[in-house]
């Protein structure tokens, strides 16, 4: 549902200025801009709308641009009109190399803002990002996004934030309509560390999924059958996360014995996927680490689990 700039927004805005906030006429309090229409930014558009907050929109294609502002959004034309609209931007972008590109254009309009970012990257380009943003004059936020797909209103969607304390909690109501908030702490990297280690979970999920799918598939058998059964077996999984956590902090998981039969269950997958004619290029990537972490065991004369290869320990 669409919905229009509410009186507490009024309010709010009336506030600030009786008190003396140093606002452009443009800001308004209950108002943000985005900058960066992909997916993601689209569904955060969405998502402000239905909250009653303004949302001023830029992206590099203008066709993105206009489906937003049918759908009531107000158009910059610039990035430094969209910085100028609001107080808080929110960045949603493939990587940090774009915002330098994105903002660059536009470094003189950033004194007194406050920069959200919601991109993706590594945690040290996060930390560098925000040493840029903070060198022209901003306040600066980082974030990873936890979701289903593009999907941020979904129960298992939240989104991980670091950096300033005070800089979070002045915003934290505005950002609120986005997905339940995780503040980690002040480290500007710390979101990407948790979101990226998320994303390591997810990436071969998906991919693994994929190759099973084509087993039942290239077997002759119906993809709709398995399914219920491969989300039965996903109830197991947060057994086998906190089983793995608490043997992580104590050295990894695995005897010698439970390593060869990881490699003898890596085989058996293998030859199940070959035999109809499946890529199990990743089931040897996984079977090879098993055999890495049993040399590594019969080097040692004691069991060394995969945790301590990944770790390097």
């Amino acid at each position: 549902m669409l919905a229009g700039r509410s009186k507490g927004s009024v309010d709010q805005q009336s506030q600030r200025e009786s008190k003396g906030h140093n606002m452009s006429e443009q800001t308004t309090a209950g108002s943000v801009s985005i900058v960066g229409l992909g997916p993601m930014g689209r569904a955060m558009v969405r998502a402000f709308l239905d909250a009653g907050i303004e949302v001023t929109v830029w992206n590099r294609s203008t066709e993105k641009v206009d489906a937003m502002v049918e759908l009531g959004a107000k158009r910059a034309t610039t990035v430094a009109e969209a910085l100028d609209a609001n107080a808080v931007t929110v960045l949603s972008l493939t990587h940090y190399a774009a915002m330098y590109d994105v903002l660059g254009q536009a470094t003189d309009h950033l004194p007194d803002k406050v920069i959200v970012n919601l991109s993706s990257d590594s945690p040290e380009k996060a930390r560098k990002g925000a040493e840029w943003v903070r060198s022209h004059g901003a306040e600066f936020i980082s974030g990873g996004v936890m979701s289903a797909g593009d999907n941020i209103a979904h129960p298992a969607s939240f989104i991980f934030y670091s950096g300033p304390k005070e800089v979070f909690d002045a915003h934290a109501e505005l950002l609120r309509p986005l997905s339940p908030q995780e503040y980690l702490g002040v480290d500007d990297g710390l979101a990407q560390i948790f979101y990226q280690a998320g994303l390591i979970i997810f990436h071969p999920w998906m991919l693994a999924f994929d190759q099973a799918l084509a087993v039942i598939e290239k077997s002759g058998h119906s993809i709709d059958q398995f399914v219920p059964f491969a989300l039965r077996a996903a109830g197991a999984y947060p057994y086998f996360i906190e089983d793995f956590a608490a043997a992580a902090k104590v050295g990894g998981w695995g005897t010698l014995a439970s390593l060869k039969m990881m490699d003898a269950g890596a085989q058996h997958i293998i030859d199940a996927s070959e035999e109809v004619g499946v890529d199990a290029t990743l089931s040897h990537a996984v079977q090879g680490l098993w055999r890495r972490a049993i040399a590594a065991s019969a080097e040692a004369g004691q069991p060394v689990p995969v945790y301590q290869l990944f770790a390097k320990r």
